[in-house]
């Protein structure tokens, strides 16, 4: 062990022994204390201290009872930890007994809240002892330098909150469909069934869709037949109906003026099609027919053992394959969107004439975060009862710093809609303010939002969760998962972490710079503050009061950069 951390501990430099004949305080200097680690470490907004002792051998009066308490003290004040009581063999009590002739180990476990002070503190052993009653003075004991408070710099600011992202599409597709049934075992079409209205409004819908400057349209016919009459009566059935039903189509579509591609394919026998009507049906055994269509794939074989369920096939025949026999038309029509330049002038000439999905879509293309934030308040002022416009105006404020403001923005948006967006972004409200508790209910509430790993990585720093930490952020290029890297002492990762981060700040050099440290960069360690405190000065006095520089103190370019 380093002379520094044995016994300034004075490892109880001053464990005392207490007469058991004069009851004098006979102080001992030896290696009878270990406080671990060696300085703290503070995690999850906690300073945990494990603190191993030994009283050796005559050391411990019989008839005296000594409570131990560490104590943090630091500039500006102290705290306090949990007090353990040993007794001597004589004393009547529940407390640990230690043995005058052969002494005893005792290990007492302590935490403390953490405050930024800490980061310059000692830790003392405090002593109340007593012989039969009578006070007995017995000096403190330094038993630890400082804190590590690397931990403490996870940064909720820094985090990504979740955007109500647009449903914007360039090109809408569109499927319209009609059908034309045939009798069975015929091919011939049907003036009923040509005059009726569903092919009427399908015909229209064409023509309107070529017509349409923003729209294009193809035609697709699919001929079926029922499963029933055999596969070699129902391909030639099939392959009539297909090419009767085109031309009927592409005359019905030349006398319109309409000029567009059709697509004619025929089917033999519709299985696809008999399963599903007979799924949505409450015929008798329709479960036992549908055992029929998974066990054969035969078509011959399951048209046979159909036919042979006598219960049910009358009614098939009279419900289920007429639905079958048929020509569906489909009109696949595309409609083009609004160009992104066009997007853009209308966003900031004429918002009104957007749709809530091309206005949120417009704020996507702008760059400036001043003029995205104009864009989601017009949203805001047009569309007030769609959540994602209140909760991308949160969204800008919160990554501008003005958490007020973005809490009241996500507030207002979960009181319109509450989403997992909402409820993720309000967990990081939750992070900013340290409630841990509140943020762990409402990310709990945010399954599915791309952004949703960050937070969590983000609630187990705060939690003292580093390995979890570092999992959820392995995919993030950011403060806090370089951090989560350096907890976990994986500053290889780390570093490449910072180096990719997109926007770099003053803590990610001073991340850089701890890294530096830790990996005996003395050069680089240098360097990385140097950036840090010119991009902010506050990280002079931090890496001032900073253990992990703590052995640079006597270096001469690093003093000379303190001393700035």
């Amino acid at each position: 062990m380093s002379k520094k951390y044995l016994l300034p501990l004075l490892t109880l430099a001053i464990i005392v022994t207490l007469s058991s004949c004069s009851g004098k305080l006979n102080p001992l200097a030896g290696d009878y204390v270990k406080a671990t680690p060696q300085p703290l470490e503070a995690a999850g907004g906690k300073v945990p201290v494990t603190i191993d002792a030994t009283f050796p051998a005559k050391w411990f009066n019989k008839n005296a009872v000594v409570t131990v308490t560490p104590v943090l003290r630091y500039q500006g004040g102290e705290s306090w930890g949990t007090a353990y009581t040993f007794q001597g063999e004589k004393v009547k009590g529940n407390n640990q007994s230690i043995s005058q002739s052969a002494g005893g180990n005792v290990t007492m476990k302590s935490t403390f809240n953490y405050k930024p002070e800490m980061k310059k503190s000692e830790l003392y052993l405090t002593f109340d002892a007593k012989i039969k009653n009578k006070a007995v003075q017995l000096p403190d004991i330094k038993i630890g330098d400082g804190v590590i408070a690397t931990a403490e710099l996870a940064d909720a600011a820094s985090a990504k909150p979740a955007i109500g992202a647009d449903k914007f599409q360039r090109i809408i597709k569109q499927a319209y469909d009609a059908n034309i049934m045939f009798l069975i075992q015929q091919a011939e079409l049907r003036s009923k069934e040509l005059s009726k209205q569903e092919v009427t409004d399908w015909k229209n819908v064409v023509k309107n869709a070529d017509e349409a400057p923003n729209q294009n349209v193809a035609v697709e016919i699919f001929a079926n037949a029922s499963p029933d009459g055999g596969v070699k009566l129902n391909t030639g059935l099939a392959e009539r109906r297909e090419a009767v039903t085109e031309r009927y189509v592409a005359q019905e579509l030349k006398k319109a003026k309409v000029n567009v591609p059709i697509d004619a394919h025929y089917q033999a026998q519709d299985w696809d099609g008999f399963q599903e009507l007979v799924s949505k049906s409450n015929i008798q055994d329709k479960d036992l027919v549908l055992r029929v269509l998974s066990m054969y794939k035969d078509p011959e074989q399951r048209e046979k053992e159909i036919k042979n369920i006598s219960s049910v096939f009358s009614v098939l025949a009279d419900e289920i394959l007429p639905q079958l026999r048929r020509s569906r038309l489909t009109a696949n029509v595309e409609i083009i969107g609004k160009s992104d330049d066009e997007i853009k002038a209308l966003a900031n000439s004429n918002p009104q004439a957007l749709s809530v999905e091309e206005i949120l879509y417009a704020a996507t293309l702008l760059n400036n975060v001043n003029e995205k934030e104009s864009i989601y308040t017009k949203a805001s002022q047009l569309y007030p009862n769609d959540y994602r416009t209140w909760n991308n105006i949160g969204m800008i404020r919160f990554m501008a710093g003005d958490l007020p403001k973005a809490e009241e923005m996500f507030s207002k948006a979960s009181s319109v809609k509450n989403t997992p967006e909402t409820n993720m972004n309000l967990g990081l409200i939750a992070l900013a303010k340290s409630d841990q508790a509140k943020a762990q209910q409402l990310l709990g509430s945010a399954a599915g939002v791309p952004e949703l790993n960050e937070a969590l990585g983000l609630l187990n720093l705060q939690q003292g969760n580093f390995a979890q930490a570092a999992s959820a952020l392995s995919s993030s290029k950011s403060n806090n998962a370089a951090l989560a890297q350096i907890l976990t002492k994986d500053y290889s990762k780390a570093l490449q972490t910072l180096n990719s981060v997109v926007n770099p700040n003053a803590l990610t050099d001073y991340l850089k710079a701890i890294v530096a440290a830790r990996t005996n960069d003395t050069g680089s360690v240098v360097s990385s503050l140097r950036s840090a405190i010119a991009k902010d000065r506050t990280y002079l006095k931090e890496a001032a009061n900073d253990i992990e520089f703590a052995k640079y103190i006597s270096n001469a370019e690093f003093a000379s950069l303190l001393g700035q």
